[in-house]
C-alpha cells in the first residue's frame, strides 16, 4: 500500500512478503513459509543501479526514515528523490514478520516457546529471499548498525558481486564473550518474571524492562550518562539515572515483547561469519564489495577494535571512527559524523 511518509516527504510503500518456500535454519530446523513486512522509499532507476538496502538493530523496525531521520528522507545523504531505499523487519521481530506469536502451522497455534532458534546467517537468508522476489539484481549499498551489522555481514558474504559497497556501523565478524554475557544476563531477567513460560503475549513483560534497562547501560557510555543524567541537587534517593532506566524499560516493554527480543538477543549470540567457512578471516576475504567500518570510540559494547578488525580482513576495507560520549548508540545520533564519512567513502570510487 501507498503511504504519505511524515519523516520523507516523499511517498512509501509499505508490504508484506510472503515466502512460500521453506527457509531452512542452521540449526536444522525449517520454517514451512515466513513472512516480511517491508518498507520502500523512492523509486527504482532505469539500470536498476540506485538500491540502498538497510537492516535495523535489535528492536528496530522497517521505517528506518523514523528512527534514522538524520541519515535518509529529503536532501539527506541516502534520498528516495535519488535512492530507492529498502528497509525489512527482521525475521522473529515483532513488527509484521513471523515471530513467536506467528501461526505454526504444524500446530494451528502460535509458536510461543517453540519457534526456532534463528542466527545472524539465517536471518541474511530471509532477506536473500526477499531480495529474489523484488528482483533486484543489485544491491548498490548495504548498511546496517550492532545486529543489523552483523546481519549486513552474513549477507555481503552470500551476495558477492551483487553487492558493491557494504557499511558496517558499531558491529563485528564474531560475536565476543563480553557481549553473550551481556545478552544472557538480560535473558536471565526475563526469566525470573513469573509470568515467563506463559503463552501470552504479555509474558516476561516485567522482566523484559530489566533486561532493557541492563541493556541501556551497553548502550550508553560513563560520561554520557554523567553529562545527562546526574543530579544537581543533594538527595538520598530518587535518583535521575534510576528514573532514566526505569523509563528506558517500560517504554521498550510497551512497544516489544520478551519473546521476539530473546530470539533476537540470542541470534546475536550465534554471529560467527567464520562458522563452517574456515574461521572469521578466511570468511572476511571472501567478501566481494568494497566495506566501510565505522566504529564508535566510546563503545563498550562493541568495541571499536572490533568494527576495525573487519576493515583490515576484507580485500577492500575501509575504516572510520565516530567521536562520541554517546557510546554503542552513537550511530543512530551523530548524523553529521556519519554523512561526512559517507561522503568520502563514495568519493574514492
Amino acid at each position: 500500500m501507498n503511504l504519505t511518509s511524515p519523516y520523507a516527504d516523499l511517498t512509501m510503500t509499505q508490504e508484506v512478503f510472503h515466502s512460500n518456500e521453506p527457509l531452512h535454519l542452521e540449526s536444522g530446523e525449517k520454517l514451512e513459509s515466513f513472512d516480511l513486512a517491508y518498507t520502500t522509499y523512492g523509486q527504482l532507476n532505469e539500470d536498476k543501479s540506485n538500491v540502498i538496502w538497510v537492516v535495523h538493530a535489535l528492536t528496530g523496525d522497517s521505517n528506518a526514515a523514523e528512527w534514522w531521520n538524520g541519515l535518509i528522507g529529503e536532501d539527506k545523504f541516502f534520498d528516495p528523490n535519488r535512492n530507492f531505499i529498502i528497509c525489512a523487519n527482521l525475521l522473529g521481530s515483532c513488527y509484521g514478520s513471523t515471530n513467536p506469536f506467528s501461526i505454526n502451522q504444524a500446530s494451528g497455534s502460535p509458536y510461543f516457546y517453540d519457534f526456532p532458534q534463528l542466527t545472524t546467517r539465517d536471518l541474511a537468508a530471509s532477506l536473500e529471499k526477499l531480495r529474489v522476489y523484488l528482483r533486484i539484481d543489485k544491491i548498490q549499498t548495504l548498511i546496517g548498525g550492532s545486529l543489523g551489522g552483523q546481519v549486513s555481514l552474513e549477507w555481503a558474504l552470500t551476495l558477492g558481486q551483487r553487492l558493491s559497497n557494504a557499511v558496517i556501523l558499531a558491529s563485528t565478524s564474531k560475536t565476543s564473550p563480553w557481549v553473550i554475557g551481556f545478552n544472557e544476563t538480560q535473558r536471565m531477567a526475563i526469566e525470573s518474571d513469573c509470568t515467563w513460560g506463559e503463552c501470552t503475549e504479555s509474558a516476561g513483560a516485567k522482566g523484559l524492562e530489566t533486561a532493557r534497562a541492563i541493556a541501556m547501560l551497553t548502550y550508553r557510555h560513563p560520561d554520557d550518562l554523567a553529562i545527562k543524567q546526574s543530579d544537581s541537587e543533594e538527595k538520598l534517593d530518587g535518583y535521575r539515572p534510576a528514573s532514566y532506566l526505569r523509563y528506558q524499560g517500560k517504554k521498550l516493554a510497551n512497544r516489544f515483547n520478551a519473546l521476539s527480543y530473546w530470539t533476537l538477543s540470542k541470534a546475536m549470540d550465534s554471529h560467527d561469519v567464520g562458522r563452517g567457512r574456515g574461521g572469521v578471516v578466511a570468511a572476511l576475504e571472501k567478501i566481494e564489495a568494497k566495506v566501510l567500518a565505522i566504529g564508535v570510540n566510546s563503545d563498550q559494547l562493541f568495541l571499536p577494535k572490533e568494527t576495525q578488525y573487519i576493515s583490515q580482513k576484507v580485500k577492500r576495507g575501509t575504516y572510520k571512527e565516530i567521536n562520541s560520549t554517546a557510546g554503542h548508540d552513537a550511530f543512530l545520533i551523530e548524523f553529521e559524523q556519519l554523512t561526512y564519512f559517507l561522503k568520502s567513502f563514495y568519493l574514492q570510487q
